[in-house]
């Protein structure tokens, strides 16, 4: 790609408290203008945040929370699709790296292709969790069956890389 992989970004979470907001049966929920939340235990408490346009991205070398950037682009758009987090209460929040795949930011997933006894699964990033079933599904085809039967995810292998 031309020299260094650029650095991984960082990202600030927010937590919130709304007794009034959505219930237990609200998923994670990611707007179409990419401010995303989901519940965090019982009492009325939320965590979430979205990624700033690539113009915008922070300096990664500071690790600061921007709270403007809460107040200003993420509170308005939470408040226009959840109407009632408009009296949300800020509680905190945190900064940390965002680790992903830097060639197209999709997982890795499949056989090494230097090593033969090393499956990967890998690089998924902050949607890890979302395609863990799926992925392990996949790796244990390939261990067991030696091949994928559920989903053919060759695209997902190492040669794209």
């Amino acid at each position: 790609w031309g020299g260094a992989p650029p650095p991984h970004p960082h990202r600030y979470v927010f937590s919130w408290h709304c007794p009034d907001g959505p219930g237990f049966s609200c998923p994670l929920l990611v707007d179409t203008s990419g401010a995303y939340f989901r519940r965090d235990g019982i009492a009325g408490n939320y965590l979430g945040g979205m990624s700033p346009p690539e113009e915008e991205e922070p300096d990664p070398s500071d690790l600061s929370v921007d709270h403007d950037f809460f107040q200003e682009q993420v509170w308005p758009r939470l408040a226009r699709r959840v109407p009632v987090f408009a009296s949300l209460r800020p509680r905190g929040a945190w900064a940390g790296y965002y680790d992903h795949n830097t060639f197209d930011r999709n997982g890795v997933l499949g056989p090494h292709p230097k090593l033969e006894n090393l499956l990967l699964a890998a690089g998924f990033s902050g949607h890890g969790l979302q395609h863990a079933p799926a992925a392990g599904r996949a790796v244990a085809e390939l261990v067991v069956k030696g091949g994928y039967e559920s989903l053919d995810l060759r695209r997902l292998g190492w040669e794209r890389l």
